[in-house]
């Protein structure tokens, strides 16, 4: 009996959303460990053949569970399809005998081995780990390490990775092909390197982790402002390189850090009703104390030696936010001078809209209205939504009505995240109420006597 024709109890027929939901559930957290074990057993020069397989996996769990229920053992069947998916590919273009054998090998071994714990039981992590050094190979340039990373390992879209790298999807694609055409070229293996050739590709390792974080934190596009799963996965990766001897570095800490302490938050980022709440409106008694202790640990490690990276001074304010009691006594001043230090390690746009902000709750909108003047001159920057959302903001304070609509209505038009497209929408009928509130009040005073 196949892995497509496996019965499934009467019980669990669900609709066709409830199976979206699991299959996307299952490419998130299943095909990362299926990545893994196929790129062992194939190499990486196939990864192309990889990607397809685990992609048609997914599509063929969403097109049979739809119509006849999802199966007892879910994680049992995605993987049975992915092994023979990869072996039909195989006889196709004719690869080595040898990769069959060891693919038939480990077949069979799932075949007298319960498929659930094959899929999911925590003992392919280090593939996991070896994938992300696969693609932080440095025969492969900085940029096309993370761009492969976060498209292998981390199942992100073409789209995904052009927000993440401000780039145009045609132009991620080009540049994934000829990532791809580079490691058969080289004839890459699947080892985990040690001593100083992991040390060399720990930089993009870090900087891919962070972008899955910062994914699952902020969804680019999109119905759901947050994959929490994302989150996790980056702080399962996180914590893998941390246990290996090479990985145990302060910028490991420092960005495993950063994760814990932002992932705190979670409890209290939406609203009864999904929307995204901005920090000041959150329930910081719902904050979970115990990531925050993590994170706080992690940040004391992280300080030992000389190395001070970005996930250090980001951590530092993470950590400056989680300790305040509340928004109105968060330490400002202390987080613009660490804002101040990230500019001088990472002078870019974003960066400086962010200190912007911490500038506007030191010395007032004005000043960070000026300073948005300043960065706000590179047409990039102002094709993001992010800069007329906090420029919008800052002529709210000043009670600069109008210009803050027009800014809250270009955001708008830029956001792709519906949750963030309906907050603009309620900032302007905030607006809109104000302003209506005023034009009463004026209509109902009385004449100024002139006598």
């Amino acid at each position: 009996m196949t892995a497509e024709t496996e019965t499934v109890s009467a019980a669990s027929r669900p609709d066709s959303a409830q199976s979206s939901e699991i299959v996307e559930h299952f490419f998130r957290e299943q095909s990362r460990r299926l990545y893994g074990t196929l790129t062992r057993i194939l190499g990486p020069r196939d990864l192309s053949i990889i990607e397809d397989v685990v992609q048609e996996a997914c599509f063929r769990a969403l097109r049979t569970w739809s119509i006849g229920g999802i199966p007892d053992n879910p994680a049992g069947w995605i993987t049975r399809v992915a092994i023979n998916l990869a072996r039909d590919a195989m006889r196709r273009t004719q690869m080595a005998t040898t990769k069959e054998a060891a693919l038939i090998a480990f077949f069979e071994q799932q075949e007298s081995t319960p498929l659930a714990a094959a899929a999911g039981d925590g003992k392919l992590p280090d593939d996991s780990l070896r994938l992300l050094f696969v693609c932080c190979h440095p025969s492969i340039s900085p940029e096309a390490q993370v761009m492969l990373s976060l498209k292998v390992l981390c199942g992100f879209t073409t789209r995904q990775i052009a927000v993440a790298f401000t780039s145009s999807d045609a132009a991620v694609e080009k540049q994934l092909a000829r990532t791809k055409r580079r490691i058969r070229e080289l004839g890459m293996a699947f080892d985990l390197p040690e001593g100083e050739e992991l040390a060399l590709r720990l930089n993009s390792a870090h900087i891919a982790l962070y972008l899955l974080f910062n994914e699952g934190y902020k969804a680019s596009s999109g119905e759901r402002p947050i994959h929490e799963e994302l989150c996790r996965e980056a702080i399962r990766l996180t914590v893998l390189l941390l246990d290996h001897p090479v990985g145990r570095t302060p910028r490991s800490h420092a960005l495993l850090a950063l994760m814990l302490l932002t992932a705190a938050r979670f409890p209290s980022r939406l609203s009864m009703s999904g929307d995204l709440l901005r920090l000041t409106d959150q329930d910081r008694t719902k904050w979970d104390q115990a990531l925050i202790n993590r994170g706080l640990f992690h940040l004391g490690q992280s300080a030992e030696g000389d190395d001070f990276s970005e996930y250090h001074v980001q951590a530092g304010i993470a950590a400056t936010h989680c300790i305040a009691p509340s928004y109105e006594s968060t330490d400002w001043s202390q987080i613009l001078e660490l804002y101040d230090r990230l500019v001088a390690i990472k002078p870019t746009a974003i960066v400086a809209l962010n200190r912007a902000v911490a500038l506007s709750h030191v010395k007032g909108p004005e000043a960070a209205l000026a300073a948005l003047e300043t960065i706000g001159s590179g047409e990039s920057l102002k094709s993001h939504y992010l800069f007329h959302a906090v420029t919008g903001e800052l002529h709210s304070r000043l009670n600069h009505h109008e210009r803050a609509a027009d800014c809250f209505r270009q955001a708008l038009n830029l956001a792709e995240l519906r949750p963030e497209q309906a907050h603009f929408e309620r900032q302007l009928e905030r607006l809109y109420i104000s302003r209506d509130h005023r034009e009463r009040e004026v209509g109902h005073r009385p004449a100024e006597s002139h006598a």
